[in-house]
């Protein structure tokens, strides 16, 4: 028989043989396998040879077989009956998996009903303990077979009950083969209903104190595979864990009463290391969590499940990393695994967990820690602080960091989800905070997102964005953003919104304001204003632009929400920086962007956080610019507009030109809705704010119009707006007034009658330039309003000076260049007018700044009937001062020095000899008649006066000169004032060091110049004189023999002199002093400050032979130099100075110069008269012996 079996058979026919090596008779290896004398060893060889042939050749077995049906019974009647005659182990197996394959290879039902009946006699006649074959087969079966699972519990029920006294049977191999067949039965959905009322009955508490008390690792699987069976259905999983009662044959000590047992259990095997029960556990656990959390989690919490998850956490297993990830994130969803403090226990272990699983090439389980540390970090509650140990929080800004910069897009998406959730101040809030590196994770969140996005082609304004239509031909180019960029765009917008809300929360925080722990005398990086900083720069270098760059290609609701809300967080991250940021931010058409982004989302009611978030970002950031850019403002005026913007940006969801129209309409009568004067008055502040800083985007025509109507509206329906919204009308209708058409009679009456009704003027003032020229345009409006307009323009125009600019009239460049006043005054004359009452109306600053305009404006402008216009104003004004005022008043008043000063400038302009008017004569009497009521102190009335009165003398024929002179003259106090001003030259005392001309200095150089030149005319008209001047010669050469001592002086007067020019209309060529107060004709200092000499080269010389070689230095075109500098020095003086002994050096001749500097005019008139000759030659001899005097 065995020969038989392993060759050609001759008693059983060539066609039984199996093609095998070496061939196989299937009739005698059926003969052999019931013969009941063949050893085991034998029949394990048959059965292995049968299921290499059923392996392998299945096909010819199935062919030999399957006709014979009485041959196929016959094989699996014997194979079946040695499954509980043969006690080896081995050959168990053999003959399940040869039943098995046989089965599944014939196809056929029938065969699996004998077995079906055969097992269960089986089972009625035997003991359990050799029912573990039976069970093991049927499990197999049930596995291979699809429909066995159904035919067993379909047609043969009865065998449930066979399987729960396999449970109860003290043998863990039984209980493994029926958990097996168990989770076969359960998994079929008619095995599921069928057995529904049975486990619920009889096996739910007999099964989980059989998991409970398993010690095989084959049972705790099979038990597991049962269970995860079981929990794929939510009416299991509820009555497993509603299962808090134990049976009272409940072995396990292990389990409390009133507890539920499954927990426990699970917990019990995730206590074990076997990491495939570990898994199998956390897999069982996620699959009753999933069914409902907030439902079941509370369960395995109170178990402290969660503790021992994450202590798995700490292997190298990615599929129990993996359970475990999905088990935690579940238990997220319940407020009790946080208030627990599981995650402040499990949150070292999840970081190091990252750290290790970032080192597998697993993108899934990297996504997947992303995920349940980005909800752990979302959900932590704000009072328990989840970062108790600050390596750990580093050690979390590490993981970050390498996760954002991860080259898989969805691994870095997570990344920027979980720093959006970590960056909150409970989570930062343990000191010190590390500013530092948070601004390196921002900064990688910020690139990486850059990074993804497409280079912009042109640089745009925000409001150009909606230009670019996606219908666009030039945009279908770039087709559709991808989903995943848009998402990665908002957790970035996300992650640098919750810094700037942390930078601003940080603020009230005095421990997170900067590292305590820095070492002394030794500058941190990690403070709060450094992060701020950096989080206002970076936004304006990345996070705009960036977003910018997106918004040109598709515009997201929740992109533009979280963008325009990060904005807004902005304006407070940096307090000091918010005025310069919201004037950027203006200046970019982000108030057109916003506007547009409420017009096409926010309309009929739709998405209100964006809407809300817009108007938020509108209101901050008008208030911040009306902070930045209003001079006076209010308090309550702000909190006026405060208000209004609040309550109607909101409803402003209209197009732009939807927002013109709204302009025009007129409110009902008897209205008691606001909404459209709110509308209006809000549309009206956000163009204000937008035109002040350059974003005209509305065509300026059309603005024009629509303010225009919008003022005849208000003033139709007797609803006079607030002084704030007339101050931004104004200026709209001012800055648009050049594209728009000139406004008519009407419109004209209505703004007069509307300002007329305001107390003051400045409340609508804006100081701008075409404001200005608007008010100045129409004459309806100059003659009402602009005496107020220009005053309130000089108040406001930046243009104070230092002493260094005062003597020349020093002022800003925009008032010499670009004032838009000077084209103004040209044109219109009679402004002029208004900027005389200015000067005398109004306060020292303004009358300073109105005499630069005016002087600018001269020079520029050499109109005669401009000046005798002038001339005419200036008496009338000096003619009420005079009568009005008293001496004393008259000294009080600081305007009238400047008066006198611009009528000194008017006098110049007049070039060449004229007659002078009566206008002349009156204003030579008034000014004379004022030098009388002052005391020589009186410096500022003085000085402009003195050089008025020289200037009328010289600048004029001799017929006028000589009226002039009687004039002056006659005027017993002027020359009571002269001798008084005369007499302070002998008094003054000499200056302590290098000081350039004081004022007193220069009224004293005027006064000799104006007594010598009435000297020398009186004495060639002969006038009558009602007072006389007493002059001491011998004074007059003290002085100049002491006068100055400090010979430094010397060169910083004649420098000066020998470079300067003549004003216009000054062909007398004597050098003008410009110093504060002055403005002489015959002062000569020196305007602009010299850098001072060396004292040493003026020490005193002795004569010698060697100095006469200085002489020859000195040379012709030196001493051309020095004449040149006083070319109205008469011949007779220039002669005197030629007889000086050329032995005197450089430095002795310039001495006497500076020393004949005060005495000048009236040794230049004594030179110049009739002296006798013997006189002249003492003088000469005195003005020698005086040279000598000084160079010793």
């Amino acid at each position: 028989m065995a020969a038989g079996a392993e060759g050609p058979c001759g008693a059983h026919g060539a066609r039984w043989a199996l093609p095998l090596r070496p061939p196989l008779c299937l009739a005698c290896a059926v003969e052999t396998l019931g013969d009941g004398s063949a050893s085991l060893v034998r029949k394990k060889h048959v059965l292995s040879r049968l299921q290499d042939a059923l392996a392998w050749q299945a096909l010819p077995v199935v062919q030999l077989l399957a006709p014979d049906e009485r041959v196929c019974m016959h094989l699996i009647g014997t194979l079946f009956g040695m499954l509980h005659t043969v006690e080896d182990s081995g050959a168990l197996d053999l003959l399940v998996e040869v039943l098995v394959r046989l089965v599944v290879e014939l196809k056929s039902e029938q065969y699996l009903c004998s077995i079906l009946n055969e097992s269960q006699k089986e089972l009625c006649k035997g003991t359990m303990r050799s029912s573990l074959p039976t069970f093991t087969l049927l499990g197999k079966l049930a596995d291979a077979v699809p429909g066995f699972a159904d035919l067993l519990v379909v047609e043969h029920s009865n065998f449930v009950d066979h399987l729960l006294m396999g449970l109860l049977y003290p043998n863990e191999g039984i209980k493994a083969a029926v958990c097996y067949l168990y989770g076969k039965l359960y998994s079929s959905p008619v095995g599921t209903g069928r057995l529904s009322t049975h486990f619920e009955e009889r096996l739910c508490s007999l099964f989980l104190n059989t998991l409970g008390c398993a010690q095989t690792k084959e049972l705790q699987v099979n038990c597991l595979g049962l269970l995860k069976e079981l929990l794929k259905s939510d009416h299991f999983v509820s009555i497993l864990m509603n299962n808090s009662k134990l049976e009272e044959e409940t072995e396990s000590p292990d389990f409390v009463e009133g507890e539920n047992p499954l927990p426990l259990v699970l917990k019990k095997l995730l206590l074990t290391r076997d990491e495939i029960l570990q898994a199998a556990s956390s897999h069982c656990v996620a699959a009753v969590l999933v069914q409902s959390p907030s439902r079941y989690a509370p369960a395995f919490i109170h178990a402290d499940v969660p503790e021992f998850l994450f202590e798995c956490l700490l292997c190298k297993n990615e599929i129990l990393i993996w359970s475990v990830y999905c088990c935690l994130l579940l238990l997220t969803e319940e407020r009790l695994f946080f208030s627990k403090c599981h995650t402040v226990y499990g949150i070292e272990s999840l970081v190091r967990s990252l750290q290790d699983v970032l080192q597998m090439n697993n993108v899934v389980l990297h996504k997947q820690g992303l995920l349940l540390f980005t909800e752990i970090l979302k959900r932590q509650p704000v009072e328990i602080k989840l970062f108790t140990n600050q390596g750990v929080c580093i050690k979390a800004i590490d993981v970050l960091m390498e996760t954002v910069n991860c080259p898989v897009l969805e691994v870095a998406v997570e990344a920027v989800r979980a720093v959006a959730a970590f960056l909150r101040k409970d989570h930062l809030s343990s000191p010190p905070v590390p500013y530092e590196l948070l601004q390196k994770l921002l900064e990688a969140v910020l690139k990486r997102c850059a990074d993804l996005s497409p280079p912009q082609s042109s640089k745009r304004h925000a409001g150009d964005l909606f230009s670019v239509s996606q219908n666009h031909p030039a945009n279908r180019s770039h087709g559709r953003v991808p989903h995943r960029q848009g998402q990665f765009l908002l957790n970035t917008l996300e992650s640098f919104r919750n810094a700037c809300r942390l930078a601003v929360e940080f603020q009230g925080d005095f421990m997170a304001q900067e590292n305590a722990f820095t070492a002394p005398n030794s500058e941190s990086k990690d403070t709060l204003s450094n992060f701020s900083e950096f989080l206002l720069r970076i936004c304006d270098r990345l996070c705009i632009p960036m977003v910018m760059s997106y918004l040109q290609r598709a515009v997201s609701v929740s992109v533009a929400e979280v963008f325009i809300s990060t904005l807004n967080i902005l304006f407070t991250v940096v307090p000091n920086m918010r005025n310069k940021f919201s004037k950027k931010l203006a200046s970019s058409s982000f108030i057109q962007l916003t506007l547009e982004l409420k017009a096409r989302f926010c309309s009929v009611q739709s998405n209100p956080v964006l809407n809300q978030t817009c108007s938020s970002f509108l209101c901050s950031l008008c208030l911040n610019l009306y902070s930045a850019t209003e001079k006076r403002r209010t308090s309550q005026e702000e909190q006026e507009m405060s208000d209004l913007l609040q309550k109607g940006l909101p409803q402003l969801n209209y197009t732009i030109a939807e927002s013109l129209l709204l302009l025009s309409e007129t409110p009902e009568p008897f209205c008691l809705d606001q909404s459209l004067c709110s509308h209006q008055h809000c549309f009206i502040l956000l163009l204000y704010f937008a035109y002040t800083l350059g974003d005209r985007f509305v065509p300026d025509a059309e603005l024009f119009r629509a303010v225009r109507n919008f003022l005849l509206s208000a003033q139709d329906s007797a609803d006079c707006p607030p002084p704030h919204i007339l101050r931004a009308a104004l200026y709209l209708l001012a800055v648009c007034q050049d594209k728009g058409e000139a406004l008519d009679l009407r419109s004209l009456c209505t703004i007069r009658r509307i300002l007329d009704n305001l107390p003051d003027l400045s409340l609508v003032y804006v100081h701008c330039p075409l404001l200005l020229k608007f008010f100045l345009r129409y004459p309806e409006l100059m003659g009402r309003f602009g005496h107020q307009v220009l005053q309130l323009w000089f108040s406001w125009e930046d243009c104070k000076q230092t002493e260094a600019e005062e003597p020349g009239f020093g002022m800003s460049d925009q008032l010499k260049s670009d004032s838009p006043l000077l084209p103004i005054l040209k044109s219109n004359s009679s402004i002029l007018l208004i900027l005389l009452d200015l000067v005398c109306s109004s306060s020292e600053e303004v009358a300073w700044k109105v005499l630069m305009t005016l002087r600018t404006f001269l020079e520029r402008n050499e109109d005669v009937l401009v000046c005798d216009l002038l001339r005419s104003r200036f008496l009338q004004i000096l003619q009420q001062l005079l009568v009005e005022s008293s001496s004393a008043t008259l000294q009080a008043n600081r305007n009238l020095p400047v008066l006198l000063s611009l009528l000194f400038l008017v006098q110049m302009q007049s070039k060449g000899m004229r007659e002078l008017d009566s206008t002349d004569f009156k204003l030579l009497h008034q000014v004379s008649n004022l030098c009388g009521k002052c005391r020589p102190r009186d410096t500022g009335l003085l000085q402009p006066s003195l050089n008025f009165l020289y200037w009328s003398l010289h600048q004029t024929t001799p017929c006028s000169q000589q009226r002039a002179v009687a004039v002056l003259l006659s005027n017993v106090s002027l020359l009571e004032l002269l001798q008084k001003v005369l007499e302070c030259t002998w008094l003054q005392s000499s200056p302590s060091g290098p000081a350039y001309l004081s004022s007193e200095d220069a009224l004293l150089c005027s006064g000799w110049l104006l007594v010598a030149s009435l000297l020398l005319y009186q004495h060639r008209y002969n006038t009558e004189v009602h007072q006389t001047l007493s002059l001491d010669l011998k004074e007059v050469l003290n002085a100049v023999i002491f006068r100055n001592k400090k010979p430094i002086l010397l060169l910083e007067r004649l420098a000066s002199l020998s470079g300067r020019g003549c004003l216009p209309g000054n062909p007398s060529g004597i050098p003008v002093c410009e110093e504060p107060g002055c403005c002489s004709t015959c002062c000569f200092t020196a305007v602009a400050p010299i850098p001072a000499l060396h004292t040493t080269q003026w020490g005193p010389e002795v004569p010698s032979a060697a100095r006469s070689s200085q002489a020859d230095d000195f040379g012709e075109q030196e001493k051309g130099r020095l004449f040149s500098i006083f070319p109205c020095v008469g011949t007779m003086y220039v002669g005197q100075l030629l007889k000086l002994n050329l032995l005197h050096t450089h430095n002795q001749i310039q001495l006497w110069l500076c020393l004949a500097l005060y005495p000048y005019p009236i040794l230049t008139m004594i030179l110049s008269s009739e002296l006798p000759l013997h006189t002249l030659q003492k003088l000469t001899a005195v003005s020698e012996y005086v040279l000598f005097f000084w160079c010793l």
